[in-house]
């Protein structure tokens, strides 16, 4: 019988698609690099092309993969690294993920000292991974004892025979770069790169690629992107060091310039706001579905600004350092974002404007008079918020907070349940003391000093809840 062929379906994989099927690997840790590149067709992006590369494929989801696998191989080569060691680093929180990805599988102890700024996903992401995360402050600097670098370097003084990974100096950091993102660049965009527009968290990125790209092409030109607030970048305009100021995006910006950053290297900074790196991530997801994190939108909104400046064309690469599944609490939270004054809201010069979950706009959280209080509590717990509206068919009739809900609840074991699927109307406050939206802040002292929540009508319509960090809030973005 001759051998009869058997088409593909229709609907099977493209060619396009098998390419990039490869056999099994024999760890998670043989994928960390290689990552792809895509150009990015839904921005204005004047003259040039430019090309973002995906360090979010890596398995701990950011661009700092490769410099855990670089430095932890160094240590154990050098001997300073031995079998069931401690591994100590101070990280605004992807390099420590990277160091437990990879270290732990190796039966190392991972301690990490982390500032307090950092995402709640990330802090989740490495406890889960088996790290142990020290918290600290983030509003000093170095030399004060509490600064995540000086902690890290005392814990691991303190611990014998620990390994501190120390990225703002281990020269393994940079030789990452060297040896592996620069070349990956250089082959996937056929040798012709103008550009390379990087952050300076630790300084590996920016000296790796600038050492990389000066030997195999000088014309390539090493661009800042800097958060305001940081140092680096006036420095490179200016020649002074500034005095530090605050800034939001994880991972990027110095107040000091690490020994691993080499900004000698640096043709071009930009100073990008908070509000211009959480606008440009945002958009990067909408327009072009990739999903990155804060300090991506910093890189992003320089590297269009570079690109817009070019009277000629040029091929531009950027990077998403990590996922922005890290920040979903942070910058994919419109609240959050309000909070801290990176949104875009309209400003009525009263109380509206404290009110953060509008019910104009349906963002109120809210419970029914005849709900349980079960599901209060519930409701409560997930939107992160400490008292609820009590709406019947649209009309504001009472309000229960975490207080009501316990003093309904406690009691005797027995029937403890039966109380918690009481309705919401035998535990709330029904006799409610109301602000209209045109009053001053000077009247919310008075509700907050009878511990109570303010309650916002414009006329016969409920606007919202303000509560005192509403009105912190609120105090602190005024300036």
């Amino acid at each position: 019988m001759s051998e009869q062929k058997i088409a593909a379906p229709d609907n099977g994989p493209s060619d396009s698609a098998t390419s990039r099927l490869r056999p099994p690997y024999a760890s998670v840790l043989d994928l960390i690099g290689q990552t792809p590149v895509v150009e990015l067709s839904k921005f204005d992006t004047g003259k040039c092309r430019l090309f973002i590369k995906l360090e979010s494929q890596n398995p701990g989801g950011s661009i700092k993969d490769r410099i855990a696998l670089s430095m932890i191989a160094a240590a154990e080569k050098e001997g300073r690294l031995k079998r069931g060691g401690t591994i100590v680093e101070a990280t605004a929180g992807n390099t420590g993920l990277g160091l437990a990805q990879v270290g732990i599988p190796k039966r190392y102890r991972i301690v990490l000292v982390v500032p307090d700024k950092m995402s709640r996903e990330k802090i989740q992401h490495l406890r889960a991974l088996g790290a142990e995360v020290r918290m600290t402050r983030s509003d000093v600097g170095k030399g004060h004892p509490e600064y995540y670098q000086d902690m890290a370097e005392k814990i691991a003084a303190e611990v014998p025979g620990a390994f501190y990974a120390n990225q703002f100096a281990n020269p393994a950091n940079p030789l990452a770069h060297e040896t592996t993102t620069g070349p990956e660049i250089f082959s996937q965009l056929d040798g012709h790169v103008d550009a390379v527009v990087v952050g300076v968290g630790s300084g590996g990125t920016l000296t790796g690629l600038g050492r990389y790209f000066s030997k195999v092409s000088p014309k390539t030109e090493m661009v800042l992107a800097d958060p305001v607030g940081s140092v680096l970048a006036p420095l490179i305009k200016t020649g002074k060091m500034e005095e530090a100021g605050s800034w939001t995006v994880e991972g990027i910006g110095e107040d000091f310039v690490p020994p691993n950053a080499d900004l000698s290297l640096v043709k071009k900074a930009y100073s990008i706001s908070d509000k211009q790196s959480m606008l440009a991530v945002r958009d990067l997801l909408s327009r072009e579905g990739i999903l990155a994190g804060s300090s991506s939108g910093t890189l992003l909104s320089a590297a269009l600004r570079y690109c817009r400046e070019q009277t000629s064309a040029k091929r531009v690469v950027t990077f998403v350092c990590d996922s922005g599944n890290k920040y979903l609490s942070k910058v994919f939270d419109d609240f959050w974002l309000a909070e801290q004054g990176l949104a875009e809201h309209e400003q009525h010069g009263d109380l509206r404007d404290l009110v953060m979950r509008s019910h104009r706009t349906g963002d109120t959280v809210f419970v029914g008079p005849d709900e349980s209080l079960l599901n209060a509590y519930g409701r409560m717990r997930r939107s992160d918020v400490s008292q609820l509206p009590v709406l019947d068919k649209g009309r504001l009739v009472g309000i229960v907070d975490e207080s009501d809900i316990l003093a309904h609840v406690d009691g005797p074991y027995d029937g403890r349940w039966e109380r918690f699927n009481g309705p919401v109307r035998t535990a709330m406050t029904s006799n409610l003391h109301t602000l209209q939206a045109s009053q001053t802040l000077d009247a919310l002292l008075p509700v907050f000093d009878r511990n109570e929540v303010a309650i916002i009508f414009d006329g016969d319509e409920f606007v919202g809840l303000v509560t005192r960090i509403d009105l912190i809030n609120h105090l602190r973005r005024a300036r």
